[in-house]
């Protein structure tokens, strides 16, 4: 028999008591829990607190470096011409950028026609249309020759398909090709030839650059072998084929950058996106039209490309150090200020390194001329007085909501949450006694707000514009004094605020060490809950180890009972 099973043997619910009991002891634990819940909303409510204060520290920090009030706006007059951007401190002034000759990228052309010929004869009767060296590939479909059409397919080979447009044409038109020119071309014996239908399926004509001419014999406009981009290197139909020089281990330098490449895991296109990628400074690209490769600087000027082969000849292979290959050089911009001599620039972004302005970054679209004007920014400086009018407003907003107190229409009052924390009532005062009061250390003509029409609400801590045209005035007349009045090292509301910030919400200011505590009498509850919640438990076995005994004795007495019971009724009479 279970003896721990409540009122087993004496019929007594003892557990349930004994749970009761331990509710009871468990109030100390809720009050607790009462008081660590009252501490995280408080600490909470500081965290507001200081989330607000650091937003309007942001404020005050702007308005605290004096470069702020050296702020500039530039305006240009034909945007279309010349941009412009301007950086604190530029001096003020309008300045005439008159550009003659706009910078340029320097380009080295590769040799023309790198690619090898379809047909190293002028058979063409094992050259296939899919494995030919044009340089982009032809598709299976058809196209027209004298209204007719025929059909192409990437397996044919080119007589196949030269034959097919001869039985086609009724033997009128013939194809041919010629190595010495690696050119197609078409004869007719009756006529003007007309090639192409808007329902032509295939590019051949276009790969192949047989345009009509109005005549009875048309020819490719160009060669057609060219490089194969895609393919890997040993199948990209070069003149000269590209070596790495053994192992994998090409190498080639582009303006001292270093470019690595393998003949047996990369094609022209892998090695062009190598270099357009890297520190070298330009982009790589292929010409299929006149079937050479060029490098352009990345930045403009007269400067020229430095080019090597380190180990293997990819550079030579495509042209780009061949006798034939060229530099075009790039320009330097030439521009003129305000009339003054000629002077010149890499870049057709002007800085002051170049133009000798301070600050100042002129962008050329075009030639011509571009009026470019510098100015304070009073508009910037106005935003950012206004930001922080609003933001200090909403810093003693929401101190003035976590400390007051509210009556409800039932006439119950409602303590904020921070309502006995001076601490925070003491800020509110504070920011209010930096703002307000009239600083006499000062040397300009403004020792407070209220002199630039910034004045105290009348009913609260809130700041208002009571007097526009004041700070208007102030902005736009005696910008050095208003400088002095915000971010003065010593006397400015900025600076003092700033200090003031730093102490409350500050590594160690009062808000951070506030919060500390909070936090700290929150862990202490966890503690004491803990040894008290101990302390329940131990009490509650000791009375389950009573009841238990209690139990065991009642189940004896009873046992005791019934054999008693037994006994007597068992006796003769």
């Amino acid at each position: 028999m279970d003896l721990g099973v409540s009122g087993l043997a004496s019929g007594f619910d003892w557990r349930g008591l004994i749970d009761q009991l331990s509710d009871v002891e468990r109030l100390p634990q809720r009050r607790l829990r009462s008081e660590q819940s009252a501490a995280l909303n408080r600490n909470n409510a500081y965290s507001t607190i200081k989330t607000q204060l650091s937003v309007l520290k942001n404020r005050t920090d702007s308005l605290q470096k004096p470069t702020f009030f050296d702020s500039r706006s530039v305006a240009s007059a034909d945007p279309t011409t010349g941009t412009a951007s301007v950086n604190s401190g530029a001096a003020l002034g309008s300045y005439s950028f008159n550009v003659t000759q706009m910078a340029t990228a320097a380009k080295k052309q590769g040799s023309l026609n790198v690619g090898a010929e379809l047909s190293p004869t002028n058979s063409v009767s094992a050259v296939t249309v899919g494995g030919a060296g044009f340089s982009s590939p032809i598709t299976n479909g058809n196209f027209t020759v004298n209204g007719v059409q025929i059909a192409i397919a990437t397996t044919d080979t080119l007589q196949e398909v030269f034959d097919r447009i001869n039985t086609s044409t009724g033997g009128d038109v013939t194809a041919s090709y010629s190595t010495s020119t690696d050119a197609i071309s078409l004869t007719s014996t009756s006529g003007e030839i007309v090639l192409g239908s808007a329902t032509d399926s295939s590019n051949f004509l276009g790969i192949t650059r047989l345009f009509n001419n109005g005549t009875s014999t048309i020819s490719s406009t160009s060669a057609l072998g060219g490089a194969k981009v895609t393919g890997l290197l040993p199948s990209a139909n070069l003149v000269v084929p590209v070596s790495d020089g053994g192992a994998g281990a090409g190498k080639l330098k582009i303006n001292g950058v270093e470019i690595t490449f393998s003949i047996s895991a990369d094609s022209l296109q892998n090695v062009m996106d190598r270099i357009n990628s890297s520190a070298a400074g330009v982009n790589a690209a292929y010409d299929p039209v006149n079937d050479r490769f060029s490098l352009t600087n990345k930045t403009t000027g007269d400067v020229g490309v430095s080019l090597e082969d380190v180990s293997g000849n990819f550079l030579a292979a495509t042209g780009l150090i061949s006798g034939s290959s060229s530099l075009e050089r790039g320009k330097d911009i030439l521009y003129t200020i305000n009339g003054g001599p000629t002077q010149t620039g890499r870049s057709n972004t002007v800085g002051s390194d170049s133009s000798g302005i301070t600050g100042l970054t002129f962008n050329s679209l075009k030639l011509g001329t571009s009026l470019v004007s510098i100015s304070v920014d009073r508009s910037q400086i106005r935003t950012v007085i206004q930001n922080f009018i609003d933001d200090y407003n909403k810093t003693q907003t929401t101190i003035d909501g976590l400390t007051a107190s509210s009556t409800s229409a039932a006439g119950k009052v409602t303590a904020g949450l921070l309502a006995s924390d001076s601490e925070v009532s003491d800020i509110a005062g504070k920011l209010r006694t930096i703002s307000f009061n009239q600083t006499s250390g000062l040397s300009g003509v403004f020792k407070s707000l209220s002199q630039i029409g910034i004045d105290s609400s009348g009913t609260s801590n809130d700041l208002t514009v009571k007097d526009s045209a004041a700070l208007d005035a102030a902005i736009n007349d005696n910008l050095a004094d208003l400088k002095s009045l915000f971010s003065d090292p010593t006397y400015g509301i900025a600076t003092r605020l700033s200090t003031y910030f730093d102490a409350t919400i500050g590594d160690g200011g009062t808000v951070i060490d506030r919060q500390d505590a909070l936090l700290k009498q929150s862990s202490e509850v966890d503690t004491q809950v803990i040894d008290l919640e101990r302390r329940v438990q131990s009490n509650r076995q000791r009375l389950i180890d009573s009841f238990v005994q209690m139990e065991t004795a009642q189940q004896q007495i009873n046992q005791q009972m019934k054999f008693l019971q037994q006994r007597f009724s068992s006796t003769p009479s």
